[in-house]
């Protein structure tokens, strides 16, 4: 019996060992990832779209360095841009785990163009104009390379290449069906077919958009950005871009439709943020943008 008691307790003993060696899985918290489109697939094998991403990334350098308008490796702005970037990079595999074997690329272009780009395979620009025209902080920087990290990351320009294929080859059928059932103008049925078309992918393409605005927001929470600087960097674009498409003919939602999103989405990533800074979530400071400048 004796022995039988020290067996259970060393057992035990063991067990609990075992357990406390046992390493300990976070809470999966945060924006849900959600499974990538199966439509990928149609747009390309994916190693060959990387190589022809990776080509027209270096096209485009070597066209800006012929014009003087790359930030050199000194540049003040291009070094702050690098630093948030390493913070959010490690984060990236969450939403794709191939970003892991990325090289990635950051680079500042001398332009006052008010963008910013990822091309797949981790290749990011910014124009000088966004931070400038904008004055935006590191929060606000995050969030705009966070939203086009995610287009990377989701393979988007890939998932758009699939969606494109079938939109454009159910068009035709469409059009084709409408001219010989209808008897109308094969023209006009084409023509009908195109617009179908756009149409369709220009919703495909605000799909798309919000989506790379929450996986954008997650990553820069994980990271220590406050998310709430989304929210401000939409309205310092509204502000800048008075003359805004309408939301129905523009392929990205309007301002004030995203910041309705990221809004509906803040409790999911503000506990993410203040855990990454070491802060109560029910007792945040309240965030602090930056004004415009003076026009």
């Amino acid at each position: 019996m004796k022995k039988s008691k020290t067996l259970m307790a060393a057992l035990a003993l063991a067990l609990a060992s075992l357990c406390a060696s046992l390493p300990v899985v976070a809470q999966d918290d945060g924006i849900p990832v959600t499974r990538m489109s199966r439509l990928r697939g149609l747009g390309g094998d994916a190693r060959q779209f990387d190589q022809q991403s990776k080509l027209q990334y270096d096209q485009m350098l070597a066209q800006a360095h012929q014009k003087d308008a790359v930030a050199t490796d000194r540049n003040p702005q291009l070094i702050r841009l690098r630093a948030i970037a390493q913070r959010l990079i490690p984060f990236t595999t969450r939403w794709n785990p191939d970003s892991a074997n990325w090289k990635w690329e950051v680079n500042l272009l001398n332009s006052p163009t008010v963008n910013a780009f990822c091309m797949p395979g981790g290749r990011i620009a910014f124009y000088n104009g966004i931070l400038v025209k904008l004055n935006l902080t590191d929060d606000e920087v995050a969030m705009v390379m966070g939203h086009e990290i995610a287009h990377a990351l989701r393979e988007h320009a890939r998932e758009q290449a699939g969606k494109n294929a079938i939109t454009s080859v159910g068009a035709r059928i469409f059009g084709a069906i409408g001219s010989a059932y209808f008897g109308v103008d094969p023209r006009l049925g084409d023509a009908a077919a195109g617009a179908v078309a756009q149409g369709a992918a220009l919703s495909f393409s605000r799909d798309d958009e919000s989506e790379a605005d929450l996986v954008g927001l997650d990553l820069a929470a994980r990271a220590g950005f406050d998310p709430r600087a989304g929210i401000a960097l939409w309205q310092k674009m509204g502000a800048v871009n008075k003359s805004q498409p309408l939301p129905f003919l523009s392929t990205h939602p309007s301002g004030s439709k995203r910041i309705e999103d990221m809004d509906k989405n803040m409790y999911l990533v503000l506990p993410v943020y203040a855990r990454a800074r070491g802060l109560d979530p029910d007792n945040l400071p309240p965030y602090r943008s930056l004004a415009l400048p003076k026009s």
